[in-house]
């Protein structure tokens, strides 16, 4: 499979215009002959490291500009150039800072790679820096270059361009990066060079500090997913590049500097670009969406009695998990800050010490120890079994028009998937186990017979961040740079979800159901993601609105084409009941 790209997609254009119209009034590109005998107010200079961009306009004149753009688009005008600040250092970093909004799905990613060919044309700047938050979505973005290579040449007349992606075993690409006169693009990952202690940090035998080379060229910076690089530590590793400016392009913002563009959800979806949400809650079939509570313990003290119990609690960022001392007459829909489904009853009305249990108005009644509703065993095994079914259903209707289909697990703990004993050697965790009952079941059943014709061992897998031993972790799904210590069969997976997208939507390849713990939540995607199942409990809207990203980019039929059809594109969300809300809300 080849994936085909659309260059007259009108909200790319308009995104990629409004970077452009930042710098009217600069100079024109020229000629490699002109700027080499003419460089007196080029958007190229020489320095002694090498060749970078030059910017000629003032700040003031720059600010006209975004006015003029944030006008066209329906923006509040900016009255000033809003600066990075750090709180630690008190101290303002690069005014240049411009803000993209885009939604998920709706081709970012295409967007500034495009923008970089654009500048060049018209302007004639070279040198680019893509910063990423991640190992992860630094795979995917050069994944982005490398899948979008030709289509970009055939689309500008094929000028030199080189990409590369930092490492720091290889420094002699920075000095390449500086003193070549092609169109450079350095992808490099924001921890890469965040510390005083980083090799790009570090003083050479040459006596040049690599970072140096980035610096000289006065590149343009692009930040990918820059809510991650909000920490005064990353906003001075940003500045310290030393860009001409930074163009900063996400879906969910922490901070909307300078915003020339916004395509957000609810446009996104008006316009047909992004797949519609429908949720499956775990109620539909099921009470297992029972309020959460848990009886942590009873307490008598000398004036009265006291219980201390678990429940989930609206918050700043989100829902989260909290221990609350409730007293009798206590109502958990006030101690929960507006819980709905804490609403219908759940006054504390007896407080029985001698039996350890307590009584609620509604007549719910639980012991010391229990626990109601929430993400139990049995709760999240109906969600995997539901998914598979989905899955199912989903492969039976499209497979005949060549599309694959796709399953995403978030789960909360990378060992209820993949467990290690002692001596390092992987076995089943639950969430393994019951996905290949509910994949045997549904297999079985009239009509579906052969619609899948792999062995349940091939067609799921997850890959996660590895230590030194070969343990999963749960903190962090990082791809790691270096994986001496893992399996063959781990890196082939870790070749296949990250690298090989053309590969995972081949319906020759048995692979359609991903677990992950979190690398997957942002920066890696795939337009055949069909079902979500969210295995765990996020505690803030922008983790879930991430999650739910990974499935809103419109599918792709077996001819890399994308397909337009309503119905068919359709995600559907397997939502334990901390999401079913948001979900909720977000399909409509």
């Amino acid at each position: 499979m080849k994936l085909q790209f659309s260059a007259t997609q009108d909200y790319q254009l308009e995104a990629v215009s409004s970077v452009i119209d930042i710098f009217e009034g600069q100079p024109l590109a020229k000629g490699d002959f002109e700027i080499s005998f003419a460089m007196e107010g080029a958007s190229i200079a020489y320095t002694e490291k090498g060749i970078g961009n030059n910017l000629v306009l003032t700040e003031s004149q720059i600010l006209q500009n975004i006015q003029t753009i944030q006008a066209r688009n329906n923006i509040a005008i900016s009255e000033s150039l809003v600066s990075s600040y750090s709180e630690d250092q008190k101290t303002e970093y690069n005014r240049l800072n411009f803000t993209i909004e885009m939604e998920t799905g709706t081709g970012k990613t295409y967007t500034f790679l495009r923008t970089i060919y654009e500048l060049n044309k018209v302007y004639g700047f070279k040198k680019f820096v893509i910063v990423v938050p991640s190992v992860a979505i630094r795979e995917g973005t050069v994944k982005n270059l490398e899948i979008t290579h030709e289509h970009f040449q055939s689309l500008y007349e094929c000028p030199p361009i080189n990409y590369v992606m930092y490492d720091s075993k290889n420094l002699t690409s920075l000095k390449n990066f500086a003193t070549s006169n092609a169109i450079q693009v350095l992808v490099i990952n924001i921890d890469s060079f965040t510390k005083d202690n980083n090799v790009i940090n570090t003083v050479r035998e040459t006596g040049v500090k690599p970072i140096e080379y980035i610096q000289a060229t006065n590149a343009i910076a692009i930040i990918d997913e820059p809510q991650n690089m909000e920490t005064d530590v990353r906003k001075q590793a940003i500045h310290k590049l030393n860009p001409l400016c930074t163009l900063r392009y996400s879906a969910t913002h922490r901070n909307f500097y300078n915003l020339l563009y916004s395509l957000n959800p609810v446009q996104a979806y008006d316009l047909g670009l992004v797949k519609q949400i429908e949720v499956d809650g775990i109620t539909s079939d099921s009470n297992y969406n029972a309020a959460f509570i848990q009886v942590k313990k009873i307490e008598a003290g000398k004036k009265n009695l006291k219980v201390k119990l678990a429940i989930y609690v609206n918050d700043k960022g989100g829902v989260s998990q909290k221990d609350l001392a409730i007293a009798l007459g206590d109502d958990l829909f006030a101690k929960s800050n507006g819980r709905d489904i804490y609403k219908d009853g759940f006054i504390l009305n007896e407080i029985r010490v001698s039996d350890r249990e307590i009584e609620f108005a509604n007549g719910v009644i639980l012991k010391e120890g229990e626990t109601q509703g929430g993400l139990t065993d049995e709760v999240m095994k109906f969600q995997i079994e539901r998914t598979v079914q989905a899955h199912f259903e989903k492969v039976k209707k499209l497979k005949p028009q060549g599309i694959k289909v796709l399953s995403l697990f978030f789960i909360d703990r990378v060992a209820n998937y993949r467990n290690y004993t002692a001596d390092g050697n992987s076995e089943q965790g639950k969430f393994a186990i019951w996905f290949e009952e509910a994949f045997a079941k549904q297999s079985a059943k009239q009509g579906h017979q052969n619609l899948i014709p792999f062995n349940v061992t091939q067609v799921h897998n997850g890959y996660f961040a590895s230590d030194k031993v070969g343990k999963g972790k749960d903190k962090k799904d990082i791809w790691i740079d270096s994986k001496e210590n893992n399996t063959k069969k781990d890196d082939d997976t870790y070749s296949l979800i990250m690298q090989e997208k053309e590969r995972l939507l081949s319906l020759e390849e048995p692979l359609q159901f991903i677990f992950s713990h979190s690398a997957l939540r942002e920066g890696w995607d795939n337009p055949n993601v069909f079902q979500i199942c969210t295995l765990n409990e996020s505690k803030s809207e922008l983790r879930k609105r991430q999650e739910i990203g990974r499935g809103l980019r419109l599918a792709v039929n077996s001819e890399g084409q994308r397909v337009q059809d309503k119905q068919i594109n359709i995600l559907t969300v397997i939502a334990n009941e901390t999401y079913e809300d948001f979900f909720s809300s977000a399909a409509k």
